[in-house]
C-alpha cells in the first residue's frame, strides 16, 4: 500500500482540497443488507432548529454507544451495528432520517390481520418518541418472502395484513423480481405502512436498494408536498396584488393621480412582492427539486401493474401531479407580478422623467426671458451710464476752457461746452463698444 502510495504521488500532481470529497460522494449512504423476512422502522423529521449536538446525544441513548463523538456525524451518514438489528442516522439539508433494520416479528407474518408490528421493537423505551425534530415521515416496512406465482392468493393475503383497506401495489423490476404493496393510510401510531413481497431467493443486497428507493420515493414526495400549502396561502396575496396592479396601470393610464402617490402605491406592492419571492423561492425550488427525485425513484421501481389495483406510480402521480401543477403556477404567477411591477416601474419612471423635462423647460424659458429683460435693462443703464460719464467729462473740459478764458485767451465758453459734448459723448459711446468687443472676444 505504501508503495502504491508511493507511485501515486510521483504520477501525479497534488490533489484538489475537495477530490476525495468529492469522489467519495457516491460511496456516502449505501444501501443496507437486508435478510428477510425484516422489518424497517424509519422516522423523518424536520431538523430546524436541532443541532448536530442533540441528534448525537440522542444516538448515546442506544445501548453501548454512550462514547459516541460528535467527529463519527461529521459525514452525515452513520451506521450503528448491534446484536440482530441495526440504526441508521442520516442528515440533509431540511431533514434527518433514522431507520431501524430488525427482523420480523413472528406475528406479523404475511396473511396476518393488520399486526401490531410496534410490540416487537427491539429499540430501548420511549427512544423513538424522544427524537429530536419534528416528524413529516413515519414507515412501518414489513419485507416477507411470498409466492408471486399466485398473484390473487398473494393479493388477499396482503389486503388482509393491512386490514382489508383498498392497497395499491405494483410488481418491481423487468422480471418481476418483487411486489410493492401499501395503503397510504396513515394509522393512529402516526405510521403508515409498506408491505415487500420477496421470492426467498432474493438476495439481501437486492433487499436494501427496495427499501432504500420505497423509503426514499415517500420521504421526497412529502417534502415535495411541503411548497402546496404555501403556495395556497399566497393565492389570496397574489390575487389582491394583481387587482391593485390593475388599479395601478388605470390610473397611470388616465393620469388620475400623482406621480408621487402613484409611485408611494408602486414601492409597497412591489416591496409586498419581493418580500413573498424572498421567503417562499427557495420552497418553491426545492419542491421542483424534490418532485424531480421523486419522477426519478418511479422509474427505478420498473413498475408493472398487479391485476385489479393500480400501480404506486399511478396513484401518485394522480395526486401529486396536480400539486406540483399548483405549486408551479403559483411560483410563475409570483415571478409574473414581479416582472410586471417592474414594466409598470419603467412606465411611471418615464412618465416622471417626461414630467421633469417638461418642468426644466419650463424653467429654462423663465430664465431665458430673464436674461432678456435684464439685457434690456442692461442696455438702458449703459445708455444712462454713457450719458452720466459724458456729462461729468464735459463738465471736466468747461473747467478746462474756463481756465484758458483766465488766462487771457478769447474763448467762448458756451460756445466750445456746446462743441464738445458731441465729441464727448461720441468717445465714451466707442470706448463703451471697444470693452464690449473685448469681452465677446474674450468668451470666445
Amino acid at each position: 500500500m505504501a508503495s502504491m502510495s508511493a507511485a501515486y504521488s510521483r504520477l501525479l500532481p497534488l490533489d484538489d482540497d475537495l477530490r476525495a470529497v468529492l469522489h467519495n460522494e457516491v460511496h456516502a449512504r449505501p444501501s443496507a443488507r437486508i435478510r428477510l423476512p425484516a422489518l424497517v422502522i424509519y422516522v423523518a423529521v424536520l431538523n430546524a432548529g436541532v443541532s448536530r449536538e442533540q441528534e448525537c446525544a440522542h444516538l448515546r441513548r442506544l445501548p453501548g454507544q454512550q462514547g459516541l463523538t460528535l467527529d463519527a456525524l461529521q459525514a452525515n451518514f452513520l451506521r450503528l451495528r448491534f446484536e440482530g438489528y441495526t440504526v441508521k442516522w442520516e442528515r440533509h439539508t431540511e431533514y434527518t432520517r433514522y431507520s431501524l433494520v430488525q427482523p420480523l416479528p413472528a406475528h406479523a407474518v404475511l396473511g396476518a390481520a393488520e399486526p401490531d408490528v410496534s410490540s416487537g421493537l427491539v429499540l430501548p423505551p420511549n427512544w423513538l418518541r424522544d427524537i429530536p425534530g419534528r416528524v413529516f415521515a413515519a414507515i412501518e416496512l414489513a419485507m416477507v418472502h411470498g409466492d408471486l406465482s399466485t398473484p390473487e392468493a398473494t393479493m388477499a393475503q396482503a389486503r388482509r395484513w393491512f386490514g382489508e383497506r383498498v392497497v395499491v401495489a405494483s410488481i418491481m423490476g423487468n422480471q418481476g423480481h418483487s411486489w410493492a404493496v401499501t395503503d397510504f393510510h396513515l394509522r393512529e401510531s402516526g405510521f403508515e405502512r409498506f408491505l415487500v413481497i420477496a421470492p426467498p431467493a432474493t438476495t439481501e443486497t437486492r433487499a436494501g436498494r427496495i427499501s432504500q428507493r420505497l423509503l426514499e420515493l415517500e420521504t421526497y414526495r412529502l417534502m415535495a408536498l411541503r411548497g402546496l400549502p404555501v403556495a395556497k396561502d399566497l393565492g389570496t396575496m397574489l390575487g389582491e396584488a394583481e387587482a391593485a396592479l390593475a388599479g395601478i396601470t388605470a390610473r397611470l393610464e388616465n393620469k388620475s393621480a400623482s406621480e408621487q402617490e402613484l409611485l408611494d402605491t408602486l414601492i409597497g406592492l412591489a416591496a409586498r412582492i419581493e418580500r413573498a419571492m424572498a421567503e417562499h423561492d427557495y420552497r418553491f425550488a426545492a419542491t421542483r427539486a424534490y418532485a424531480a427525485i421523486v419522477d426519478q425513484r418511479l422509474e427505478e421501481l420498473r413498475e408493472q401493474p398487479v391485476s385489479g389495483t393500480q400501480t404506486v406510480g399511478e396513484f401518485l402521480q394522480r395526486r401529486l401531479s396536480p400539486a406540483m401543477a399548483t405549486v408551479t403556477a403559483t411560483a410563475q404567477r409570483l415571478s409574473s407580478l414581479s416582472a410586471r411591477v417592474a414594466r409598470a416601474s419603467a412606465l411611471l419612471r418615464t412618465r416622471v422623467d417626461i414630467a421633469t423635462e417638461a418642468q426644466n423647460q419650463q424653467l429654462l424659458e423663465k430664465l431665458t426671458r430673464g436674461q432678456e429683460l435684464q439685457l434690456r435693462l442692461q442696455t438702458t443703464v449703459e445708455g444712462l451710464s454713457i450719458a452720466a460719464i459724458s456729462y461729468y467729462v464735459v463738465s471736466l473740459l468747461v473747467y478746462g476752457v474756463k481756465a484758458l478764458k483766465a488766462t487771457g485767451l478769447h474763448v467762448d465758453v458756451e460756445i466750445a461746452t456746446g462743441a464738445l459734448i458731441p465729441l464727448v459723448i461720441w468717445g465714451v459711446w466707442r470706448v463703451t463698444r471697444r470693452i464690449h468687443q473685448k469681452l465677446k472676444a474674450g468668451d470666445t
